[in-house]
């Protein structure tokens, strides 16, 4: 019985009854390794509520969000502009995916899309990153009649069989073979993407203009150079902004940081969902869409179940509104610049920051083998045992001990990456920026309970 006394679903009554046991359900339903592995680094939390850049838990402790749902939560949880736009559309009771008509929700989402990259002229709606992803390879091999796509080492444009090929992470690639014929080159090496692109069979080149795994930064210069390489053999230019884009590094889309580059087609989702209903985009040029879809016979030659939903278009809209309105983009720039300053500025007090790195939001904090040896020696048994240890012995107490939730950028890594809500300000920078001063300073210290639970890792790498 619900609250009223009728039958029927009740969420709330579900929730305060099975809530308890969700780390025995997802051991037993779901990825056994996840609360496995949570439980191993002491990130088995229980959050009860969350909004902005914070969640709390039941005992009403806050926590502040540097994570932001691998980029996700673009604008924090719960933005209000976004709840009401959710809760409008589901009042609305609109005559949603029937297939055979034109709602206006999509043509006003991707005419408000465009208008932050004029140079573009239609959009492809999917559901998530690595759709928008898919739809970018597919429309490029049809579009120039070429089968193979570049992609940067170490990049990563999602998992699904198509976004798989083009993953410069092994880990991820493992297993899973055959996969498509597509060929990975050096991020910034412009020699590596010329001899390939001489062969003459290229479709495209696909790369992130600031790469997730360890935030590396596309050099000065480029994404032009490229641009100009792949054109002169007749190949497009992919940018992946699933996780740099919609503001994340302090312009609109990362490559814009770039005068004169003009990306062929542009994959989007992350932070365009305000965090509710999974969205994707493929944004490309008029001529491209044209190939693709080049009579009435190839109207549905692609296409998704729920690509375009009333509730997904609604809240890209919200988002949209909110980033113009509440001035998101300069706010992740100057915010993102005041954060990053501070961080550089500590490289030189201590031995194990070897360099901050980063742009707008997107920030990575690199750790490096000490000089002096003891830290040394401590270094050393840790990467050993696995590269990326001493990266997860200062998130966790970032978590433990000052309630602050970050995660390395990437397996074997000894990066940290910071992509946090872009709502964020200065009192968040000054939390995380004392937070980290004193986890580097008992790391430095030689010993204590930071290194005491690295041998714990150590344990759990070897086993």
């Amino acid at each position: 019985m619900t609250a009223d006394g009728t039958k029927g679903f009740d969420l709330a009554r579900l929730l305060a009854e099975r809530g308890g046991e969700r780390y025995e359900l997802h051991a037993r339903h779901l990825n056994h390794q996840l609360p496995r592995m949570l439980r191993t680094i002491g990130f088995d939390k229980v959050y009860e509520r969350a909004e902005g850049a914070y969640f709390w838990d039941a005992e009403g402790r806050d926590y502040l969000d540097m994570l932001a749902g691998f980029g996700v939560m673009g604008l924090g949880r719960h933005h209000p502009v976004v709840r009401k736009a959710l809760h409008d559309v589901l009042d609305a009771s609109l005559a949603d995916l029937t297939r055979f008509d034109c709602p206006p929700l999509p043509g006003l989402l991707a005419e408000r899309l465009l208008a932050h990259a004029p140079h573009l002229d239609r959009v492809f709606f999917g559901n998530s990153g690595t759709e928008a992803v898919e739809t970018a390879l597919k429309f490029a091999r049809y579009a120039t009649g070429k089968p193979r796509i570049l992609y940067c080492a170490h990049a990563f444009h999602g998992l699904t069989a198509g976004s798989l090929s083009v993953n410069g992470e092994a880990g991820f690639r493992d297993g899973f073979a055959p996969l498509l014929p597509d060929t990975a080159v050096p991020l910034g090496d412009l020699d590596a993407l010329e001899r390939e692109l001489a062969r003459g069979d290229v479709a495209g080149f696909v790369l992130e203009p600031v790469q997730g795994k360890g935030v590396h930064l596309a050099p000065p210069g480029y994404l032009r150079a490229a641009q100009e390489l792949l054109h002169r053999h007749k190949a497009l230019l992919i940018a992946d902004e699933v996780q740099t884009g919609v503001g994340r590094t302090g312009e609109f889309f990362a490559y814009q940081h770039e005068s004169g580059v003009e990306p062929d087609l542009v994959c989007v989702a992350k932070a365009l969902s305000g965090g509710y209903v999974p969205v994707g985009a493929t944004l490309g040029k008029d001529w491209i869409f044209k190939k693709v879809y080049s009579s009435m016979d190839r109207v549905l030659v692609h296409s998704a179940s729920f690509g375009s939903n009333a509730q997904a278009m609604a809240a890209g809209l919200a988002v949209l509104a909110v980033m113009e309105d509440e001035r998101v983009v300069a706010n992740a720039r100057a915010t993102g610049d005041l954060l990053l300053s501070r961080l550089v500025a500590l490289v030189g007090k201590y031995e194990l920051l070897h360099e901050v790195r980063g742009r707008g939001l997107m920030i990575g904090i690199e750790f490096g083998k000490p000089k002096s040896l003891g830290l040394r020696s401590r270094w050393t048994m840790l990467q050993a045992a696995r590269k990326g240890l001493f990266a997860q012995m200062v998130v966790v107490p970032l978590l433990q001990k000052h309630r602050i939730l970050t995660q390395v950028s990437g397996d074997h890594l000894e990066v940290i990456k910071l992509i946090p809500p872009l709502i964020i300000g200065e009192p968040e920078v000054d939390r995380f920026v004392a937070a980290f001063t004193a986890v580097m300073d008992e790391a430095h210290s030689g010993g204590g309970l930071m290194w005491d639970f690295g041998k714990t890792l150590m344990k759990q790498a070897v086993r």
